[in-house]
């Protein structure tokens, strides 16, 4: 089962023709990737990067604008690993609402040593469930 959260498309979100300016997806991507962190991880955003100094930035996205999202829309995020490596992590996701794909994703995350600015191995604990959620998955 994918990891999933839900958001709410709020004004701020939305553009003048009323639906989500593309960039905004982009926040509400990594809003539920700092929720699989704390909730399938085992590792809050406030953990990683202050007590770990750890960050999980992306650094591939591939995105397919599918049907678009308004003003009040109940967006679920399914966020799927496909493959974990040393300091990597592969997901695929999908935002959707209303029986309707709004968003489909490919993302790549790399774990990084926020003092070195360098890719750094995955904590133990977070590999193993990402593995977890990959095994689930297939």
């Amino acid at each position: 089962m994918p990891f999933e959260t839900t958001t709410q498309v709020r004004f701020a979100h939305i553009d003048a023709a009323g639906i989500v300016f593309y960039p905004r997806y982009f926040e509400m991507l990594n809003a539920a990737v700092e929720d699989w962190c704390a909730q399938a991880l085992g590792q809050d955003f406030r953990t990683l990067h202050l007590h770990h100094r750890i960050g999980v930035p992306t650094v591939k996205l591939d995105v397919e604008f599918v049907s678009p999202s308004e003003l009040g829309d109940v967006l679920t995020i399914s966020i799927s690993p496909r493959e974990v490596g040393r300091s990597s992590c592969h997901l695929h996701v999908v935002f959707s609402g209303d029986d309707r794909v709004r968003l489909q994703a490919n993302v790549v995350l790399v774990c990084m040593d926020l003092q070195t600015r360098r890719a750094t191995p995955w904590p133990q604990d977070m590999r193993s469930n990402i593995l977890e959620g990959i095994v689930h998955a297939v």
